[in-house]
């Protein structure tokens, strides 16, 4: 089993890419859970979502303490929020930033794996607002090799076609987006 977990702020669209991520996993056979967690907070305030994906049913409903990938949305949150708690050394850590990865690695003091893509001006190039979930999604499938990257942007197309279906610009944006960073994004 692998535990995923996002961090970023309210409308970056954490939860909504772990629950796209989960609809994809679940399309090419795997098991899964996606949940985020959150309380009162608003729009910009640091939030977390969380993936479970395995090849068997998972038993465990507890949240993810532990977490073999963190992807990290929104590099302010580097410091204020402990983005590596639980995770361990032999983890992968995936940010977004203009930074190289071999700067956020001594950035964070990590020993482990540490990618970096600027998830940010993609979006901003691709679909014209700077909201980072889709392109992370992409780049976090590259850098762990969880998913296959084609049924992936299938299933995402699909689901954004029905929130989107009178914009189909947004569309395609976002689909650009998510091979872009798949093909962009760098490791240490």
């Amino acid at each position: 089993m692998i535990e995923i977990r996002w961090h970023g702020r309210g409308g970056q669209g954490a939860k909504t890419i772990a629950l796209l991520f989960a609809d994809a996993a679940l399309r090419q056979g795997k098991f899964i859970q996606a949940f985020p967690e959150y309380g009162p907070e608003r729009m910009g305030a640091p939030v977390a979502a969380f993936n479970r994906i395995a090849e068997n049913p998972i038993r465990i409903h507890s949240g993810v303490t532990s977490p073999n990938v963190v992807v990290v949305l929104d590099p302010t949150l580097i410091g204020p929020v402990n983005v590596l708690a639980g995770l361990d050394e032999k983890g992968t850590v995936l940010v977004n930033t203009p930074l190289s990865a071999h700067e956020i690695k001594k950035q964070l003091g990590f020993s482990g794996k540490v990618f970096s893509i600027d998830a940010s001006k993609i979006a901003k190039e691709c679909i014209g607002k700077a909201i980072p979930n889709m392109p992370m999604l992409g780049a976090m499938v590259k850098t762990t090799g969880i998913l296959e990257i084609e049924p992936l942007i299938e299933e995402v197309k699909g689901k954004i076609q029905e929130k989107f279906k009178h914009k189909p610009e947004v569309i395609e944006g976002n689909i650009q987006s998510v091979r872009r960073s798949y093909s962009e994004v760098k490791s240490e």
